[in-house]
């Protein structure tokens, strides 16, 4: 039985930006602050990895070009290298920097944390939104 200070993470302890639960965003690869698959976050998560975006490679340029590359492959940190057509964990914040610059990946909405919405307004998300709103 779990006590009341179980800190275990799942997707069934968040929320996403629309307000229900926090679906999984990607298991190949495994992504996540917490690599559960799921853009979930904490207090030990300064970078706020919480946006679930479907990579391309003008995104993946563009992180490369601010010293993030997410291509190159490290085994010894069990990474191992993204492509276009992966989806992953995106700190909110490098999420919105790419939207300013033009080149925000796509996002899935009901894979992205309510926690974003602290630094990324909802209209901004939907706009780039994988799931289409009628």
């Amino acid at each position: 039985m779990a006590s009341s200070d179980d800190t275990s993470k799942g997707a069934n302890a968040s929320l996403n930006v629309l307000g229900g639960d926090l679906a999984d965003c990607s298991h190949d690869p495994m992504t996540g602050f917490y690599r559960n698959g799921c853009c979930d976050t904490g207090e030990d998560d300064p970078g706020v990895h919480t946006v679930c975006a479907e990579l391309t490679e003008e995104f993946l340029e563009f992180s490369r070009s601010r010293g993030n590359d997410l291509v190159t492959p490290r085994p010894a940190f069990g990474f191992p290298g993204l492509e276009p057509g992966d989806r992953w964990c995106l700190c909110a914040a490098r999420w919105l920097e790419a939207e300013q610059a033009g080149c925000a990946p796509r996002v899935r909405l009901e894979a992205t944390h309510e926690k974003t919405l602290a630094v990324v307004s909802l209209d901004r998300l939907k706009a780039h939104a994988i799931e289409r709103f009628h």
